[in-house]
């Protein structure tokens, strides 16, 4: 049975998703932050016959991530993404790689994309990377900074609700953004996402194309790496490109398994 969760099925959905965070991590920080009731978030679950969950998906916008550690309902949850998406021609989908595959062919997906996901346990490396960069925390007046930033970046796809996601995330603490700049003007910034009690995964790093090489984003990721774990919060995040993953790996990061989207 697949029905909508409520704030009363909480403490079940938290055991249930706990069993994995960080591949979970989205969906904790999304729950945490906006709870069940939020006019852009849904969560729902699949039930067996004792009552236990089996599966848990969530729409965040206009964006779906499905966890499942075994056997689950493709075809009921590709029924349901299907009445709540819309006229959407594609479907953004998102999830562990052997999750996310169930859908192909049951439902209109996007572009997809498969990425190394991994996991930082120590600031070991990433206090050797800091250096003497003045890396700056970003806030609400920033906004327009970062998203500026990131449409000067040719590999960045910024979408349509994209500056409404980043001050939601940050008035509600889900989410932040360090940065470095020249002269007054925003060079190199990586973000976080889905911030929880327990994780935090690191996204939109990238810098200026004049001012790549000098370690910028190295050193931004550091300081991210060492402030997330001082607060108990595990660094999580995805690659492709084997030149990002050396350096990833360089500050501690150690891959656990792959994860795919659909866009």
């Amino acid at each position: 049975m697949i029905r909508r969760l409520t704030k009363e099925d909480h403490e079940q959905v938290f055991l249930f998703l706990q069993q994995d965070p960080s591949f979970n991590l989205f969906i904790i920080g999304d729950i945490e932050s906006f709870g069940y009731d939020a006019d852009f978030q849904d969560v729902w679950g699949q039930f067996d016959g004792n009552g236990s969950l089996e599966a848990v998906l969530l729409r965040y916008y206009d964006s779906y991530i499905l966890y499942a550690p075994g056997d689950f309902d493709a075809d009921g949850f590709a029924r349901l993404i299907r009445e709540t998406a819309g006229p959407s021609l594609s479907i953004q989908l998102s999830g562990k790689e052997e999750v996310a595959r169930q859908f192909e062919g049951r439902l209109p997906l996007g572009t997809k994309r498969t990425l190394y996901f991994c996991e930082c346990r120590t600031d070991e490396y990433a206090r050797q990377e800091k250096g003497a960069f003045a890396v700056k925390k970003a806030g609400l007046a920033d906004v327009d900074r970062i998203l500026d930033l990131r449409g000067r970046i040719p590999e960045f796809d910024t979408r349509p609700t994209a500056r409404d996601m980043l001050v939601k995330a940050m008035e509600t603490s889900s989410a932040r953004t360090y940065y470095m700049e020249q002269d007054g003007r925003m060079v190199a910034a990586a973000s976080t996402s889905a911030e929880n009690s327990l994780s935090a995964m690191i996204v939109g790093v990238c810098t200026d194309q004049e001012h790549r090489g000098k370690g910028y984003a190295s050193a931004i990721v550091a300081k991210l790496v060492c402030d997330l774990l001082a607060e108990g919060k595990m660094p999580c995040l995805f690659y492709d490109n084997p030149a990002a993953g050396r350096i990833y790996h360089r500050l501690g990061f150690r891959d656990i398994g792959l994860w795919t989207m659909y866009r």
